[in-house]
């Protein structure tokens, strides 16, 4: 007993002093008997009203059961009659401040009557102690009960080795009753039926009975033990688990050995016709062996039939067959994307050379590390800002070879497990991805599409790019090893294809090992012809109307083209002519129309504002305005660099949240354009009695790299010089401080993004003229290059003329050169 018990001399002294009328405090799903002690949480308002007014008191309450365990606060008619007065030994909150209580069960009482219902429940109640008639069966009744009490708890594993002890030395049979009932596990209905007898013999026969199905039960449980103990490995603590489990399934006259025998044979079958590699065949014929000597209850039992499941189902020996007609390659290729030359060329190039390999007899086997990639499978990136068609064009490179295609989105992946897969010590663990689509696709060649590889990310759990370095190695991938496979899966067959905006986030190895084919974007005669092509038949058939209902004019496609998109992609267009789409649609449906005709007044009806405004179309007048070209997420775009000047001290600004290298670009250019004051007829001290403001618009984003230095020094010059630079005119290339100009990256893009917002003038360093090759032929026809090799050659073509000396800005640079100008090369 512990401390806060109270002694029998002092619970005879409560019972003397019962009251006529106690509070109430229901309970749910227990029972408390006289004599023994309970820990009470209390988490009813109205019980912890009852609990603080108690205290106060006496300390006496009565315990009875609710019949409707569900209900928090039950009636009067929803209680029991019979229960047991208790005394609240000690009281405390728990962490969390809920109320607990400690009681020692007193009396039994009976209700007479109820008398209040709130605050809580109290009722007029009736003392009702045990009787019992003294003789010999009493008394063989009680030795019998604590004979079966000491076997029960000597048997049972949850008693103290110090229990039979303690039994031996309760002399009162009261006491020794109840605290026998309050300890093996009676039911609620039971026990409440043993505390509402009145004879204590009644009481003592319900124990004996229960105690004696408790102790046949205890020497089933250890017959059990002792069979399965006989065969135990003690090095082996599954075996003898098993080995319990089957004496279970003895004693219950249960056997699985058929069922398990049927499923042994049917991964047999399994194994011979999917065709597994030897290593991969022995590996599951050691997994196998472990399931046919476990139970199905084990706890590895479906660990193991999930890896079997999983070798079973993956395609080793299953290929697609190329398609190697050339001329229906690129029939389908044309049919799905306009233009893209280069990737359906490449595709071409793919299909001869399997073509020859196939037709020479000059294929490896599979698994073979002398496989050429070019005649098994190949790695492409498809690198370009969004919506110009690199997800769709995978599709069609399927559909074109006859293989199956599967997807794997990588961006914002972290986890290497994703890549890899878990090992099966995990609980949980699965393959990783790259397997998981292999298996979808059911073939071990698919065309394998893994989108934004430009934006894998890595954290604690691992780097995934550094994963798809093997992947993605065709020195490697005929072995790829899956951490939950643990077996090597041939990927040299697959045709893999990488998608990504920009290649500067993608790590250096795993680019290497890719063929980047760059998709940079769309004129607007091309984007023309793709709306007439594809896009506009596509949303046509997927609102619901017919090609005779609608007809979309050219000159609405531009007008969508100039005033409602600005991308390098199609997809905004096609979303504007999806939207147009439905404007015709509702009006068809109400029958307004049965036709009609797409102009760029319609447009304008249907599309509401226009989102853009040429940003070109106003020339620039003030002086410190140029116009830079420069590659974002989203294709090419143009850059305005302004600066400007008040009186200061020499210092310079730099805003729009530049980043490092543009930032070091500003001050070579502030640098350049001071030291040649002196050469412009300057005041020698401007630069040191006036401060500089550079900034780049769109504030609110990041921006960095070289190209934007030669519009810098434009900007500056044109401040210092007061001569605006002429208008239309945009430009790119890194400067040093000595007036080079040197080649810069992304061209084309840069020189699309010129041609959407009406430049007529491109500045490119010398060193690019090979890029203006790739440039559309219309893009060159509106565009007059000008290829530089110094900052003069730039600054003459670009600033306008002076008024006051009557020469042209060319001349007057030149002649206050040290040394004679280069020629200015013009395309």
């Amino acid at each position: 007993m512990s401390d806060s018990s109270i002694k029998n001399d002092e619970l005879a002294e409560i019972i003397d002093d019962l009251p006529e009328e106690l509070p109430i405090l229901p309970l749910r799903n227990m029972i408390v008997f006289p004599y023994t002690i309970m820990h009470l949480p209390i988490g009813v308002p109205r019980s912890e009203r009852l609990i603080k007014d108690a205290i106060k008191g006496n300390r006496l309450i009565g315990l009875i059961t609710s019949k409707a365990p569900d209900i928090e606060e039950p009636n009067p008619g929803q209680l029991y009659e019979v229960g047991t007065i208790a005394s609240i030994t000690r009281v405390f909150q728990s962490p969390d401040n809920s109320l607990n209580v400690i009681v020692q069960g007193v009396e039994r009482f009976k209700v007479k009557s109820w008398t209040n219902t709130f605050p809580y429940l109290t009722a007029k109640i009736v003392e009702a102690p045990d009787y019992h008639e003294e003789g010999m069966e009493f008394e063989a009744m009680v030795h019998s009960l604590r004979d079966l009490a000491k076997e029960v708890v000597k048997m049972s594993p949850s008693f103290p080795e110090n229990a039979s002890n303690f039994i031996d030395q309760i002399e009162d049979p009261r006491y020794l009753t109840y605290m026998t009932a309050a300890n093996h596990g009676l039911g609620i209905d039971e026990a409440q039926s043993l505390l509402e007898a009145d004879d204590l013999k009644d009481k003592i026969r319900v124990l004996i009975s229960h105690l004696t199905h408790q102790k046949e039960i205890l020497m089933l449980d250890n017959k059990i033990k002792s069979e399965a103990k006989e065969t135990l490995d003690k090095a082996h603590k599954e075996y003898f688990l098993r080995q319990q489990l089957k004496a279970i399934q003895k004693e219950l006259g249960e056997s699985e050995d058929g069922q398990a025998e049927s499923e042994i044979e049917e991964y047999e079958q399994k194994f011979r016709e999917a065709g597994l590699p030897e290593e991969a065949e022995k590996e599951a014929r050691r997994e196998l062996k472990r399931l046919s000597g476990m139970s199905p209850h084990s706890a590895e039992h479906p660990v193991i039939k999930n890896y079997l499941d999983w070798i079973v189902d993956l395609p080793w020996k299953k290929l697609s067959e190329d398609q190697l007609d050339i001329e229906h390659a690129r029939k389908i290729l044309d049919e799905d994307h306009y233009d893209l030359q280069d990737v359906k060329d490449r595709l071409i190039e793919y299909l001869a050379v399997r073509k020859l390999v196939r037709d020479r007899g000059m294929e490896s086997e599979p698994g073979s590390k002398e496989k050429a990639s070019e005649a098994q499978g190949a790695i492409l990136c498809f690198a370009g800002p969004p919506g110009v068609g690199k997800t769709s064009l995978g599709k069609s490179i399927a559909r074109a070879l006859g293989r199956k295609f599967t997807r794997m989105s990588l961006g914002g992946m972290r986890d290497e497990a994703e890549i890899r897969g878990h090992r099966r010590t995990y609980i949980g663990a699965m393959p990783g991805r790259i397997i998981q689509a292999i298996k979808r696709a059911g073939t071990r060649n698919p065309i394998f599409m893994l989108d934004e590889i430009d934006k894998i990310g890595s954290d604690w759990r691992g780097d995934p790019s550094s994963a798809l370095l093997e992947v993605l190695d065709p020195a490697q991938n005929h072995a790829f090893r899956d951490h939950y496979l643990d077996v090597d899966f041939d990927l040299s067959d697959v045709i893999f294809i990488t998608t990504a905006n920009q290649l500067d986030t993608i790590p250096a190895p795993l680019r290497d090992r890719m063929e980047i084919i760059q998709l940079e974007g769309y004129t607007e005669h091309e984007k023309v012809k793709i709306a007439q092509g594809y896009l506009v038949p596509r949303q046509i058939k997927v609102n619901g109307i017919s090609s005779s209902e609608i007809i979309v004019k050219e000159d609405a496609l531009r007008k969508i083209i100039q005033d409602y998109t600005r991308e390098a992609g199609v997809r905004n267009l096609e979303r504007q002519i999806g939207s147009v789409c439905r404007k015709v649609a509702v009006k068809i449906a109400a029958n307004e129309i049965e036709n009609i005709e797409i102009t760029p007044e319609l447009v304008r009806e249907y599309l509401k504002k226009e989102k853009y405004e040429s940003e070109m179309s106003e020339s620039i007048e003030i002086p410190g305005i140029a116009t830079g070209l420069a590659v974002t997420a989203t294709g090419g775009d143009i850059l305005f660099i302004e600066a400007t000047r008040m009186k200061g001290s020499g210092h310079l600004s730099l805003t729009g949240q530049l980043g490092d290298v543009m930032k070091e670009s500003a001050e070579i250019a502030f640098s350049y354009v001071k030291a040649k004051t002196q050469d412009w007829d300057l005041p020698k001290d401007i630069a040191k009695k006036e401060d500089f403001h550079i900034h780049v618009p769109a504030g609110a984003i990041p921006k960095d790299g070289p190209s934007a230095g030669i519009a810098m020094v434009m900007a500056m010059t044109s401040l210092f010089t007061g001569r605006p630079i002429k208008s239309k005119v945009g430009m790119t290339g890194e400067v040093t401080l000595r007036g080079r100009v040197l080649p810069v990256g992304g061209i084309k893009m840069k020189v699309l993004a010129a041609h959407r917002a009406g430049l007529k003038t491109v500045i490119l360093p010398k060193r690019n003229e090979a890029d203006l090759d790739e440039l559309p032929e219309e893009v060159r026809k509106d565009i007059e290059f000008i290829l530089v090799e110094r900052i003069e050659e730039a600054l003459n073509a670009a600033i306008k003329p002076s008024g006051k000396s009557g020469k042209p800005a060319m001349d007057w640079f030149y002649d206050r050169r040290p040394h004679p100008p280069s020629p200015v090369t013009t395309v």
